[in-house]
């Protein structure tokens, strides 16, 4: 059966929207319910690793989304997940030299080109998220914002959210500073994370991701510290009995852009990136939070045992160590007194 093109698929409603159309575009003729799609006056890109199910990519999405709405379509930012458009470093280089536009990772990794930002990732400095929050949205988080000016990034004002890191094992949980003594635990390849837990008495051994469940299966290493994400995602449940909730760091995700990009748009236009942005935050804040609740249920459905922590006798272990004189030497006296004002005495 072949459908009339000039026929309403309604009964007794006239000829098609599509033959009108047809029609009134042969004759070179426009109508006023012709959508006509305005090109964006800006085009950027964000790239950064997170998967696309992560809170970082969603609520980074979602932003772009309304920036674009807020500006009338003159603001396009296409946001690329999962490495698309390079590794961190690679995003990181991009993004200094404008090849890519907006980048997003932890503090720990920018620190390499701006060393303020690891003050974020000082072990045991927070104990809970209200102390990261006030440190972050207040005095510390602009002081570590002047960082990234200088290595030509602007960073907004809300730092997104990655969650506390926590330590699995597969022979005990973690009590206290005395069971890491001589204990084998894989960490990242970062000295912040070597020399916290040398200054613990453990014995850290920096194994690329991907390698990790290996090492944990054959006894390589005893345990890890990850975000519970990572933990889920990785499957180390499979290889691991019991998580220690020790909330030993806190990093989260900067939102940073080219600054000489971000400088050269219009006051209106950064108003709303900025809004959109930083709006956007608190939502994906509270959706970590979310997930993390979720994947503590979920990793005990699947056999791993939970246990609290108290970050006290760890801080002291560490001022022992000399740990904390150590960064805050690194940090500089005035990056560490706010830190101190949220959190309390460390060093």
């Amino acid at each position: 059966m072949i459908k009339s093109t000039t026929s309403s698929p309604v009964s007794g409603f006239g000829p098609s929207r599509r033959a009108v159309l047809v029609g009134l575009g042969a004759a070179g003729l426009s109508a006023p319910w012709i959508s006509q799609a305005r090109a964006a006056e800006f085009e950027w890109k964000f790239g950064h690793g997170f998967p696309a199910s992560h809170p970082v990519h969603v609520h980074a999405a979602a932003a772009a989304t309304t920036i674009r709405e807020a500006t009338g379509g003159r603001v396009k930012i296409d946001v690329f997940p999962n490495s698309q458009l390079g590794g961190d470093s690679d995003l990181l280089s991009q993004v200094r030299s404008g090849g890519v536009d907006f980048f997003s990772t932890g503090g720990l990794i920018f620190a390499t080109v701006v060393p303020i930002a690891a003050i974020s990732g000082t072990g045991f400095a927070f104990t809970d998220a209200g102390a990261v929050w006030t440190a972050m949205d207040g005095d510390l988080g602009a002081y570590i914002r002047t960082g990234f000016e200088k290595a030509g990034l602007h960073a907004f004002d809300r730092i997104w959210n990655n969650g506390f890191r926590q330590i699995t094992t597969s022979s005990k949980p973690i009590t206290g500073p005395q069971d890491l003594v001589n204990f084998k635990i894989r960490v990242p390849v970062s000295q912040v994370y070597i020399s916290l837990f040398k200054a613990l008495g453990a014995s850290p051994t920096s194994i690329n991701l991907a390698e990790v469940y290996t090492a944990l299966q054959t006894r390589v290493v005893d345990g890890q510290e990850n975000p519970l994400v990572v933990a889920e995602s990785a499957k180390f449940y499979e290889v691991q009995k019991y998580c220690s909730l020790t909330n030993h760091v806190w990093d989260g995700s900067w939102i940073v852009m080219n600054a000489k990009t971000w400088r050269s748009a219009p006051d209106d236009v950064k108003a709303a990136v900025a809004k959109g942005f930083d709006d956007a935050s608190l939502r994906q804040r509270e959706a970590v939070t979310k997930t993390n609740k979720d994947l503590e249920e979920s990793l005990k459905s699947k056999g791993v045992t939970f246990n609290a922590t108290q970050p006290e006798p760890f801080r002291e272990a560490l001022r022992k160590a000399g740990f904390y004189a150590d960064w805050k030497n690194r940090h500089g006296e005035e990056a560490w007194s706010l830190l101190e004002k949220s959190v309390g005495r460390l060093a």
